[in-house]
């Protein structure tokens, strides 16, 4: 075998690397469970089990003094979707049920709330809310204050001019995701999640594997050269991943009712330079470990679990101390989550569709390139 034969780029080769592979990977039933079943799981446990949305909070009502103003705010408290009222006249009782967290919030009306609700400089109620999750303590805040707000207003239209008005109307107006559903951005991130566990730890144990079984030093002594294998290799893997790509979009337009106002070219196309990221990813970590336990847990440190925290997916990033924040530019997962809500929910944003994909391309061309280099350096 000469130095001219190795150099020399046959598409013969690649072929036969590629129905090798595919039959390997047809023969292993563990990479269907990957590709099909457990993106479909974990759609479901994202888009049914976890979510932001609103839900019953239970919030104490304390009324020092019964008036017909404090019984019209009390039905306004009862009557709303977000909370479970429990009402006293003892304030001591609800702050032991507060501090045993057994309210989220308590709401005193004052002996005088009659006098003072409607002047327009006054709050004349108190909320103590539970601030030890801090996300629902700004929920049922927000939620208390627009409450009181739409009560004020509801009682100037039935009382007339006799009630000053609020001096600013607001009116919200959400794009985008105008129902506010969490699971229109928790699914199209998971989507992020499943193919960075398809793409890194199915191809760093499927690799490695290879080399624990000496078959990848038979496969590099022939004619083949490095960037043959790693065609032939890939790229049964990268369909299995883009075919799991479009199970689970089909799955979050049709089952959970997610809006793809994006083109499918573009929703295409941004999946398909991830999959290389992620499959880069994977080889590299093979590549360096050549055994599949040592290559599960790095794939898993190094891709699954950054995927989960610095991609914006669940996480805030703006929330971050800005070392973290930084570290995030380094996660693959980071741009495709971003591209994914962009395509998902407000289109074809260019700014954002071109940058996270020349992003992901540079870091995907990264890992091939160190792969590439040593896997030849191996080789000597």
């Amino acid at each position: 075998m000469t130095q001219s034969t190795r150099r020399t780029f046959s598409a013969r080769r690649i072929a036969g690397l590629i129905r090798k592979e595919g039959r390997q990977v047809l023969r292993d039933p563990s990479n269907f469970v990957v590709a099909i079943i457990l993106p479909a799981l974990l759609l479901f446990l994202f888009g049914y089990g976890v979510s932001f949305d609103p839900r019953h909070y239970d919030v104490g009502l304390v009324i020092e003094q019964p008036t017909p103003e404090t019984g019209s705010f009390a039905a306004s408290l009862n009557n709303s979707p977000f909370f479970d009222v429990e009402t006293t006249h003892d304030r001591r009782f609800l702050e032991r049920k507060l501090v045993s967290g057994d309210l989220h919030a308590i709401v005193v009306l004052p002996a005088n709330f009659a006098e003072e609700a409607y002047r327009r400089h006054s709050a004349p109620l108190q909320l103590i809310v539970d601030g030890a999750d801090p996300n629902t303590a700004n929920l049922v805040e927000g939620y208390i204050e627009f409450l009181w707000i739409n009560w004020i207003e509801q009682e100037r239209i039935s009382r007339g001019d006799t009630i000053a008005s609020l001096p600013i109307s607001v009116e919200h107006r959400v794009w985008f995701n105008a129902e506010l559903a969490s699971r229109n951005y928790l699914v199209p991130g998971s989507i992020a999640i499943i193919l960075t566990l398809i793409g890194s730890l199915l191809t760093a144990l499927v690799i490695a594997r290879e080399w624990e079984r000496g078959t990848m030093e038979a496969l590099l002594a022939t004619p083949i050269n490095v960037a043959e294998l790693l065609i032939g290799k890939l790229t049964p893997y990268f369909f299995l991943g883009m075919g799991s790509m479009g199970l689970s979009s089909l799955l979050a337009v049709i089952v959970f009712d997610v809006p793809l106002r994006g083109s499918l070219i573009v929703l295409i196309a941004i999946s398909a330079i991830f999959m290389l990221t992620s499959l880069g990813q994977g080889l590299l970590i093979s590549t360096l470990t050549r055994n599949q336990l040592v290559a599960a847990q790095i794939s898993i440190l190094s891709s699954f679990l950054p995927a989960f925290y610095f991609s914006n997916f669940v996480f805030e990033l703006e929330s971050m101390p800005m070392a973290l924040q930084w570290i995030s530019y380094a996660v693959p997962a980071r741009y495709f989550v971003a591209s994914l809500q962009s395509v998902f929910l407000a289109g074809d944003v260019p700014s954002i569709v071109l940058f996270n994909a020349a992003a992901l391309a540079a870091i995907a061309a990264t890992f091939f390139t160190i792969t590439l280099l040593r896997t030849r350096t191996r080789l000597d």
